[in-house]
């Protein structure tokens, strides 16, 4: 199952990915988390010593790898973030996701955090970057290993996306089984809340509300009456959280009983949803076409649309 993490900058959507991977973990599930914000801070809310090797350092090597032999692919340089799948594709398994190695094994893209996590990142931008790039060049990488990615149940990617209404951007918000809006009760807090249901209305993509840093009673109220039954659940302000957030030891014993359940319950919520490979394929497919007309063909010289085999046959 895969589940984004999405909200306003500064609402605590890293941190919320980052304990809901523990949690998974602690629970027994394998899980891959991966850093898609710009600023990549997961790795260091989930402990591990060391980032993972970029993602996007490496595109051509995950393009080489996912397009098999598809005859409808020629080359990485043909091959665009929305590709899609199709007969000759080398699809991913959750196992082949979770080694990081699906690019060669001499080569690791995840490393494992203490808690067992396999933590993947787009990367920051580098100096080459800087005024020249986009950073959803970057997340492209994610795009594509996702609409390769053939995961089942029990078997957990955890994305932590750009903040805000940014995600939009690229045909990655379509590419989950169900995202978790982060938001603070505050009027800042729930506007993204509204930004994402009115763009993602059209696509069927489920979209769950979890408060964070909730004070008492008076601070669901507000969040009640803003999203409604949306609202899932809610994390109240932690003392545990904001010492892991100083740098301070941090064990998931550590944290608040009621926030502990309030984690079980986004575990819960997710195991419910059913997977929808029909959904999946005809929207990759619609945003692949998307791009190819608005600048990926003009980009390659090809006509992109060629890249969808209409015989594949999307899922397990």
């Amino acid at each position: 199952m895969r589940v984004a993490f999405v909200g306003k900058g500064g609402s605590g959507k890293t941190t919320m990915s980052a304990l809901f991977a523990r949690y998974v973990a602690h629970q027994g599930g394998p899980v891959v988390a991966v850093d898609a914000d710009i600023n990549q801070h997961l790795a260091l809310v989930l402990g591990a010593d060391d980032p993972p090797e970029p993602l996007g350092s490496h595109l051509t090597a995950i393009k080489d790898r996912l397009r098999g032999d598809n005859p409808r692919i020629p080359s990485a340089e043909a091959m665009v973030k929305t590709t899609p799948p199709g007969r000759g594709s080398s699809l991913l398994t959750f196992e082949d996701l979770a080694s990081g190695t699906f690019t060669g094994p001499a080569r690791e893209l995840a490393v494992t955090t203490p808690e067992g996590v396999r933590l993947m990142a787009t990367g920051p931008f580098s100096e080459d970057d800087l005024g020249v790039a986009c950073y959803h060049s970057k997340v492209g990488a994610v795009e594509l290993l996702l609409n390769h990615l053939v995961d089942g149940p029990s078997e957990y990617v955890v994305v932590d996306m750009t903040a805000g209404a940014d995600s939009f951007a690229s045909g990655l918000f379509t590419r989950f089984d169900l995202t978790f809006l982060v938001a603070e009760p505050t009027r800042q807090g729930v506007g993204v809340y509204r930004q994402y249901l009115d763009y993602a209305a059209d696509f069927g993509v489920r979209i769950a509300v979890v408060g964070n840093k909730v004070h008492g009673p008076s601070d669901v109220d507000f969040l009640r009456a803003q999203v409604g039954d949306d609202l899932l659940t809610w994390m109240e302000h932690s003392a545990a959280v904001r010492a892991m957030e100083q740098g301070r030891p941090f064990a998931l014993d550590d944290l608040e009983p009621a926030n502990t359940d309030a984690l079980a319950v986004l575990l819960k919520e997710l195991d419910a949803q059913e997977k929808d490979w029909v959904r999946f394929g005809r929207q990759t497919e619609e945003f692949h076409l998307r791009n190819a007309r608005a600048w990926g063909d003009a980009r390659t010289g090809l006509d992109l649309g060629d890249q969808i085999d209409p015989e594949f046959v999307y899922g397990p």
